[in-house]
């Protein structure tokens, strides 16, 4: 959604610009082609691959670039080390990218024969083969129903464990057949999809890093800055929308530790898209997987930059 991201972040009138999920560099292209010179931009992301690769891609705007290995959920850390008080746009375009598939012995996908990996940052955590070999049957189930929204959930971690008494569950195929093996046929979608889905969320802590996005990044955002979040499925796009609608009544962590703040006389956010944008037809045919990308944008009011802090 490069042509949405660039118009709703007013990239033509330039400033200071953050992707939080930069990939191999796709979207910062975008802006930086679209912003004056003046423009400048911070990219972050956990993978040392992309971030090299998005390194190159990028190195003729260097004098305008800051690339940084983290996560976005680290937000305000990361711009208190470099002495940024506030940027005037935030991206983060979610869940895994297509270099993420497409990079051999990563995991995401079970078109090959791959390890059981799924982390975004392969130096860090457990791989999601770890996580099954070391689980109980009530946590799996727990799980795939949770992230995958996956209705045979028990069924799927029965059949895990009972395949793992004699020999550990160790490839993507392996995975992806004992799945589609053990739920009813029917759909266009692959069964697989939903558990490999939940399993990537849980890896990467995917949620929690975004709820901790969500209960800081108005700290950082200028008076009239705007955040654009592209999510790709119901969990991630539901928990931007209710924050978002928290956030515009006024409340300053509405979904956090459950602690609800008393609201300012004045909310200092608003919602710029009520609806989530969906990808253009053009859009999903060169690329299917924006299909289910959902972009949602809000903007901090202008006014007094304490009172969201």
């Amino acid at each position: 959604m490069v042509n949405e991201v660039v118009h709703y972040l007013r990239c033509a009138e330039g400033g200071l610009f953050v992707d939080g999920t930069l990939g191999t560099g796709g979207h910062s292209l975008a802006i930086l082609q679209h912003s004056p010179a003046s423009t400048r931009l911070i990219g972050m992301d956990r993978d040392s691959e992309a971030l090299a690769k998005a390194r190159e891609r990028l190195k003729s705007y260097s004098n305008q670039l800051r690339l940084i290995q983290g996560t976005f959920d680290s937000l305000k850390n990361n711009l208190s080390r470099l002495n940024i008080q506030g940027v005037d746009g935030i991206l983060l375009d979610l869940g895994f990218s297509s270099f993420q598939i497409e990079t051999p012995g990563r995991g995401f996908s079970f078109q090959v024969d791959e390890p059981l990996d799924m982390r975004m940052d392969p130096t860090r955590g457990i791989t999601a083969g770890e996580w099954l070999a070391r689980s109980t049957e009530k946590e799996m189930a727990d799980i795939f129903f949770r992230y995958g929204e996956e209705r045979w959930s028990k069924r799927l971690a029965r059949q895990i464990k009972a395949f793992q008494r004699n020999k550990r569950l160790e490839t993507t195929i392996e995975l992806a057949e004992l799945v589609r093996r053990s739920v009813p046929g029917g759909g266009h979608i692959h069964p697989a999809t939903r558990i490999f889905q939940a399993l990537r969320i849980l890896v990467n802590d995917e949620l929690g890093q975004l709820q901790s996005f969500l209960e800081q990044f108005l700290e950082v955002l200028a008076p009239g800055g705007r955040v654009c979040l592209i999510a790709y499925h119901s969990l991630e796009d539901r928990l931007i929308k209710q924050n978002f609608l928290m956030l515009e009544k006024g409340y300053r962590d509405p979904l956090g530790a459950g602690d609800y703040r008393r609201p300012p006389e004045q909310p200092c956010f608003k919602r710029v898209t009520s609806k989530p944008v969906r990808a253009s037809m053009e859009e999903i045919r060169e690329n299917p997987r924006a299909r289910g990308a959902k972009l949602r944008v809000g903007e901090r009011e202008r006014g007094d930059f304490e009172l969201c802090h």
